[in-house]
């Protein structure tokens, strides 16, 4: 059994989660705590194993919870957030800070039902993820490769995907890369609005302009788009030029935006032209989809185990025999432009 401690300071919120957990055979909630003072003292007596946890709450703010958590007792943390600017901010903060997971609370965009299919999907997750006491280097800004050989950026196409433990695989990668990299392609499986959050936050402090997609767009050097949460984002080719589409669509493999839906669309419409990227995430998402890139010509590159904070969607891959290479994260930078010199700047016809 996976022993869950619920905080938040919602009594609705709190009734809600701790039915829906109940009808889940290898789930018990051990208990429930109205804010962190509270829920420090349950944490230390009901040693449970993932705690969800609001971060917009009275007397001390999730966040700052979140902190002390990891630097004295690191644990498995799923954060439910509301929908707001504010709480989806706070939200990629919580991620920064070592939580493992972010996820709507239950109202006008998300159903009870989906948001407890969701919970229970990431409980799972948490619960069997390689979590480990948060280091501070971690926090340091990798230094942006230096790239000595001329590399042609034009009519290339980074395509990334990941899921648990991705937001903060993606910044470790991007963070590293120059500022005229190919254009960057990212799924990364979130809910709407948070991905704006992330879109933004990745701005900040990477050197190539990092948007969230609104469909349209020309793909161009320098540009990474982060697929908005709830849409499938896609690419396709124009002439001598890529463009984006969003659509809305099925989930796939229970996920909208799905790896899968851009991998084939890259494997697809960019072909030779294209390198593929799989880091941490829970199920198979995204693993047919990069083998479809490998076979069109595309370099391919899959997340080792030992860094993943999940290893199942690389795993995926990797046994596939998708990826031409499978490296730790902190050589996938450099491995995605030895990627696009090994494509032999060849042009896709």
């Amino acid at each position: 059994m996976i022993k869950v401690l619920i905080v938040d300071d919602s009594a609705v919120v709190r009734k809600i989660l701790s039915e829906k957990l109940a009808q889940v055979d290898d789930v018990e909630v051990v208990g429930t705590a109205t804010d962190p003072y509270i829920a420090r003292d349950k944490i230390v007596n009901l040693k449970p194993d993932v705690i969800t946890l609001d971060v917009e709450m009275p007397r001390m703010d999730g966040i700052t919870f979140l902190g002390k958590l990891m630097k004295h007792h690191p644990m498995p943390v799923i954060v439910v957030s509301s929908l707001t600017p504010k709480g989806s901010s706070m939200a990629i903060q919580a991620l920064e800070l070592g939580a493992i997971e972010v996820i709507s609370k239950p109202g006008s965009a998300y159903t009870v039902s989906e948001i407890s299919d969701l919970l229970v999907q990431k409980i799972r997750a948490a619960a069997g993820a390689r979590f480990s006491r948060k280091d501070p280097s971690a926090d340091r800004k990798p230094k942006p490769l230096v790239i000595k050989n001329q590399l042609q950026t034009t009519n290339k196409i980074l395509a990334i995907g990941a899921s648990t433990g991705g937001t903060e695989a993606i910044r470790k990668v991007l963070q590293a890369l120059p500022a005229m990299t190919p254009g960057a392609l990212i799924v990364q499986h979130m809910p709407e609005h948070f991905t704006t959050a992330f879109a933004q936050r990745l701005n900040e402090t990477c050197q190539m302009e990092v948007a969230e997609a609104l469909g349209g767009e020309i793909m161009r050097p320098g540009l990474a788009l982060i697929a908005p949460g709830n849409k499938h984002m896609l690419v396709f080719r124009s002439g001598a030029q890529y463009i984006v589409q969003l659509r809305n669509g099925p989930p796939v493999f229970h996920q909208r935006p799905s790896v899968e839906v851009l991998f084939n669309s890259v494997a697809k419409h960019v072909g030779v032209n294209a390198v593929g990227v799989l880091l941490t995430g829970m199920g198979a998402d995204g693993g047919k989809g990069l083998l479809n890139m490998k076979n069109a010509g595309a370099r391919t590159i899959a997340q080792d185990e030992a860094t993943c904070v999940v290893y199942g969607m690389p795993k995926v891959a990797v046994e596939l025999g998708a990826a031409d290479k499978v490296l730790p994260i902190d050589r996938i930078p450099e491995g995605i432009f030895e990627a696009f010199n090994a494509l032999g700047m060849k042009e896709a016809v």
